[in-house]
């Protein structure tokens, strides 16, 4: 079994670019949707993990957080430098929303908002 979270995003070749020039993800495949070549999925590697980008289409009920007014959902990632990340993140777009930062439970984490509206925990050993 394997397991490919979607995010929703309104441009998906935007949010491509985003995530590989802030997070290093590999883009490893990508199905255009029809004549007008915006792609349907975007399919992204990071270290271990896949991950999947498609575009907000409200006929199929694939909606992005901007549709929703938020996301419900966090995605975590985990680095041995998550001051590096969080840092890499907001150059290029990401805004910070919890300070990255020392954590009573042992971690050193805060959280950002990619320019797409997903909230990411960055996380890493105190």
């Amino acid at each position: 079994m394997t397991f490919f979270p979607r995010l929703i995003v309104p441009d998906p070749d935007l949010a491509s670019a985003f995530y590989q020039d802030a997070l290093g993800a590999r883009r490893v495949f990508r199905a255009p949707s029809g004549d007008d070549g915006r792609p349907a999925v975007i399919d992204h590697r990071l270290g271990d993990a896949f991950f999947r980008v498609s575009p907000a289409v409200r006929a199929w009920g694939w909606l992005s957080p901007a549709d929703l007014g938020g996301t419900p959902v966090l995605l975590e990632i985990e680095t041995e430098t998550p001051d590096d990340l969080g840092e890499r993140l907001t150059a290029h777009g990401a805004q910070l929303v919890v300070p990255i930062e020392d954590r009573p439970y042992g971690k050193r984490s805060g959280r950002v908002q990619d320019p797409f509206g997903h909230l990411w925990i960055v996380t890493g050993t105190a």
